[in-house]
């Protein structure tokens, strides 16, 4: 199954020349698979079947589209006969969609995000070369879980993050280093991906009955130079219900922003802590906060939303 969400791999421009200045999401799914030179040899006689879930630029990804995507990813999965999924999606929030379907659905077949950094229409457009690449990783035998293929690289999850605004090769994997790579329709493993525990469905069963409104609000708060207390205090005031705050360094908070997060508790809101680092992973434990376990903001932003969705029962 290959689901299309719309992105920069689905873009186009008014010339072929053009890199930035193009519209994402113009060409469905369907048009995109049909344009990939060689399709039956990748998929090496299996079928293929596609389905436009969305059509969106990434920058603009919603709770309501999780919602929708998560519902579609579960549906298909629970079908004997689908061996895998891919999924097309913009750059801009990739990671932040993977860590959310990853963590809701648990699959244990492969699920492999892909997407791309020049529009459909131009001349240097990697999208095609990216989907290749991921229906390739979707039929290995290793292959397990949640991935996002870009540029020849293959990403877990929990650790890709885009770090560049224009090279094709926009993402990294940090410390933990890339799950693989693919050249030539042949991939080497790095680091042999991880099935995920067997998920119980319960998860999955409430993020899709529960309407997005009701999901807890859960926001990012950054410490920096000449930080104050207004944004916590203002996200308190509108009724947020966790604080992730972006910590310098290994996990230093600035005295404002710390005072404000201590008055948020007091109010019964949830406060977790990360680090604005890219990469490495905090040591040591002297904040009042626990941290997110090497998670970056975003991503434990996700986690404590959804941890928040059950404990709530919703």
């Amino acid at each position: 199954m290959v689901l299309g969400t719309g992105g920069t791999i689905a873009g186009t421009a008014a010339h072929a020349s053009e890199q930035v200045a193009y519209t994402a999401a113009q060409l469905g799914v369907a048009q995109l698979t049909a344009a990939l030179p060689g399709l039956d040899a990748v998929l090496a006689g299996r079928q293929l079947v596609v389905e436009q879930v969305a059509q969106l630029d990434s920058k603009d990804m919603d709770h309501a589209t999780w919602q929708l995507l998560a519902r579609r990813c579960a549906h298909w999965l629970a079908q004997l006969d689908v061996a895998a999924l891919v999924i097309t999606h913009g750059t801009d929030t990739i990671e932040e969609t993977a860590w959310f379907l990853q963590s809701v659905l648990q699959p244990s077949k492969p699920v492999v995000m892909v997407c791309a950094m020049r529009p459909a229409s131009s001349n240097e457009a990697d999208g095609p070369q990216n989907l290749r690449d991921a229906l390739v990783v979707s039929a290995q035998p290793l292959a397990a879980g949640l991935c996002v293929v870009c540029a020849g690289v293959i990403h877990s999850a929990r650790h890709v993050q885009k770090v560049h605004p224009y090279r094709l090769d926009a993402f990294s994997s940090g410390d933990a280093g890339p799950l693989g790579r693919v050249q030539a329709d042949q991939v080497q493993w790095l680091s042999a991906p991880q099935a995920a525990p067997v998920s119980t469905g319960m998860l999955a069963e409430q993020i899709t009955r529960t309407a997005v409104n009701q999901w807890p609000v859960v926001e990012v708060v950054l410490s920096h130079a000449g930080a104050s207390r207004r944004v916590v205090d203002a996200l308190v005031q509108a009724g947020v219900a966790g604080l992730v705050v972006a910590a310098s360094g290994n996990g230093t908070v600035h005295h404002e922003v710390q005072a404000a997060l201590l008055d948020a508790q007091q109010h019964g809101v949830q406060v977790r802590r990360s680090t604005r680092c890219q990469e490495g992973q905090m040591v040591g434990n002297s904040s009042p906060w626990p941290d997110m376990d090497g998670l970056s903001p975003l991503k434990a932003r996700i986690s404590l939303m959804l941890a928040l969705l059950a404990e709530s029962g919703a």
